[in-house]
C-alpha cells in the first residue's frame, strides 16, 4: 500500500492546525498531546507474542535519523504534543540514544519524556534518567520466573532485567512494568507479579494479548482479556479497590489495601479506552500512524527527505489527525491483511 506523501493544502481541513498553545484536535473532538516515537525496531530479545525468532530488521538506511527524529518532535510540539515516549525495539540498542533523550526533553513545548525498555541494557543508563528528570520508565517484563522468563523471551537476560527492575524501584523514577498475559505461557505468575507490589512501590500492569506477533497467521480471540485477569486477581484479593483511570491513560488502575504499588490492566485487545485517546505513533521507519490497528496513514520518512518544510509536515500530520478512525476495531476492518502480522517492534506499540 502506497502511503500519500504530502496532501493537498487546499484540501487540507480548515479546523486542522494548532498553535503551541492549542493541542491539535482530530475529527472527534480528541486533543492529540502524546507523541510515541520507535527509534528502532531491533530488539535483543524475542519475545513470542512480539517476534519470530528470525525476524528480519530493517537496514539502518530505512530507519529514521536522529535529526529527523529531532524535526517531527519539534513539528510534534508546535502542534501541541507534550509528552513524548521512546519505544522501539529496544531503544537502548540505537546508538546516541541518551543524547536524543537529552535532545527532546530539552526541546521547546515538551512537557514530559518517557521512555519503554526491556531491561537488557537499562541497568548503566538510570542514574543519568534520573538526573535527566525521565517522566517514567515502562518496563517489558512478563514473568519474574527465571525459567518463565526464558521460554518467553527466548534470551538468557534475566538476571539483566532484574537488575534494571531494582535499580528503577531504587531511584524512584515512576515505574510500571508491563506484562503480556498469554494463555497457556504466564497466566500462573500473575498473582505472583502482583504480590511485587506488597512491599514495592510501582505498577505492575497486564495487558490482553494483541495481534502484533511479527507472524503469519491472526492471533484467533483470545482467552485471558480484561474481564479474565481482573477476575483472576479478585479472586486472590477480595478486598481489591479500583483506583480509577486518569486521563487519556490506556490501564485501569486497582490496588489492594497497604500494598505500596498498584495493579494495571490495559484492554489493548478489547479497546475500551479508545474515546480518551490522545496519542499518534511514528515508527521507526517513519511512518505516522494515527491508530495502533491502521496501516500508517503518512510516510514522514519520504516526506522529509523530499525536502519539505516544517510548515509542510506540520500541515500534512494535521491533515491525517482530521481523517482518523473513531476507534480500534474501525482502524482495523480498513486494515489489509498483511498489517495483522507486523510485530510490534516495527510499529512502537
Amino acid at each position: 500500500m502506497q502511503l500519500p506523501v504530502l496532501p493537498s493544502p487546499a484540501s487540507s481541513n480548515k479546523h486542522s492546525t494548532a498553535s503551541a498553545n492549542t493541542p491539535l484536535t482530530d475529527n472527534y473532538g480528541r486533543p492529540i498531546t502524546y507523541l510515541r516515537l520507535a527509534v528502532t525496531d531491533r530488539c535483543n530479545l524475542r519475545c513470542v507474542y512480539c517476534m519470530p525468532e528470525n525476524m528480519r530488521f530493517l537496514p539502518t538506511k530505512e530507519l529514521l535519523t536522529n535529526e529527523e527524529m529531532m524535526r517531527l518532535v519539534e513539528v510534534s510540539a508546535a502542534l501541541g504534543v507534550r509528552k513524548v515516549r521512546l519505544t522501539g525495539g529496544e531503544p537502548f540498542v540505537r546508538q546516541g540514544i541518551m543524547d536524543l533523550l537529552w535532545r527532546i526533553s530539552e526541546t521547546k513545548g515538551i512537557e514530559e519524556v518517557h521512555i519503554t525498555t526491556n531491561g537488557v541494557l537499562t541497568a548503566q543508563y538510570v542514574p543519568e534518567l534520573k538526573r535527566m528528570g525521565i517522566a517514567s520508565v515502562n518496563l517489558s517484563m512478563d514473568s519474574f520466573d527465571a525459567g518463565r522468563f526464558f521460554e518467553l523471551t527466548r534470551r538468557n537476560e534475566f538476571a539483566a532485567v532484574q537488575n534494571s527492575f531494582e535499580m528503577l524501584i531504587e531511584s524512584g523514577i515512576p515505574l510500571s512494568v508491563n506484562a503480556v498475559v498469554m494463555e497457556g505461557n504466564n497466566t500462573d505468575d500473575v498473582i505472583a507479579m502482583c504480590e511485587k507490589t506488597r512491599t514495592q512501590n510501582f505498577t505492575m500492569r497486564f495487558i490482553e494479548e494483541m495481534p502484533f506477533n511479527g507472524g503469519t497467521h491472526e492471533l484467533p480471540t483470545i482467552v485471558w482479556d480484561y474481564k479474565k485477569i481482573l477476575a483472576s486477581i479478585q479472586a486472590a484479593y477480595p478486598n481489591l479497590e479500583r483506583v480509577g483511570r486518569s486521563n487519556h491513560a490506556t490501564a485501569e488502575l486497582y490496588r489492594v489495601p497497604d500494598y505500596a504499588g498498584q495493579i494495571g490492566i490495559i484492554a489493548g485487545f478489547s479497546r475500551t479506552f479508545c474515546g480518551a485517546c490522545n496519542r499518534i505513533r511514528i515508527t521507526a521507519k517513519g511512518t505516522l500512524k494515527t491508530c495502533l490497528y491502521d496501516n500508517g496513514v503518512l510516510d514522514l520518512k519520504a516526506l522529509l527527505r523530499s525536502g519539505a518544510s516544517n510548515e509542510e509536515v506540520s500541515t500534512a500530520i494535521a491533515d491525517c489527525v482530521q481523517h482518523r478512525f473513531r476507534d480500534g476495531i474501525e482502524a482495523e476492518r480498513h486494515t489489509h491483511t498483511s498489517a495483522a502480522f507486523d510485530s510490534m517492534s516495527e510499529i512502537g506499540g
